[in-house]
């Protein structure tokens, strides 16, 4: 697919606020290269706290649920991994090197990352809860692929489309990309008229009537 014009994650997330109900925006997240943007259709795996008495190497492995969950295209998915623990690490420079070898356009995530410094490096852009020295071998363990998982109280289903900047990540429907992106573009072209309606308001009219800016 060819990538559309893209407004920002603000005016993404306005418009999606028209159109839906339900959250649509995941909020606090840093980046390696945070004036990077992140694009592209979700692909999940999701973690649950570490069991030692049910780890298994072969079931739980993040190669074994990484390809399953990028299986098919991956080229130019983003990778959504559902920590639940904000504080542990998903994966650092080594791991997560496998998003550079299959052509990951990056990856989302509530946990931690290691190795910034690597990561920055990468073609891939990468958005997460922060960064780490520690590994998160004994917290956590990746236990699904491709299936819906929450980050920051929102859902994320495989397919949706993942928007990132350095406001917050806002996902998508797949179904809604284009209605999604006109709207907001509209709602950007409002702004710019709020902006000229400020730049020449009058401050006693404004005491009796108010104004109508977002």
């Amino acid at each position: 697919m060819i990538k559309p014009d893209l407004p920002g994650a603000a005016s993404l997330s306005d418009a999606l606020g028209r159109l839906y109900g339900h959250p649509a925006v995941v909020l606090d997240l840093v980046s390696p290269t945070p004036g990077r943007i992140l694009f592209g259709r979700a692909a999940t795996i999701r973690f649950v706290p570490f069991r030692e008495d049910v780890f298994d190497t072969r079931v739980h492995a993040f190669a074994r649920h990484f390809h399953n969950a990028v299986a098919g295209d991956p080229k130019g998915r983003v990778l959504v991994l559902a920590a639940g623990l904000v504080d542990s690490s998903v994966g650092g420079g080594v791991k997560l090197s496998r998003l550079q070898n299959h052509g990951l356009a990056g990856l989302v995530t509530d946990g931690r990352l290691r190795d910034f410094e690597a990561l920055a490096a990468y073609d891939p852009v990468f958005y997460c809860g922060g960064e780490t020295a520690r590994v998160g071998v004994g917290e956590v363990m990746p236990i699904a692929a491709d299936e819906p998982v929450a980050l920051g109280g929102t859902t994320i289903v495989p397919g949706d489309y993942i928007y990132a900047d350095r406001a917050g990540a806002v996902v998508i429907p797949a179904s809604a990309l284009h209605e999604t992106v006109r709207l907001a573009h509209e709602i950007e072209a409002e702004d710019i008229g709020f902006l000229e309606a400020i730049r020449s308001e009058v401050t006693g009219n404004l005491r009796t009537s108010g104004s109508s800016e977002r």
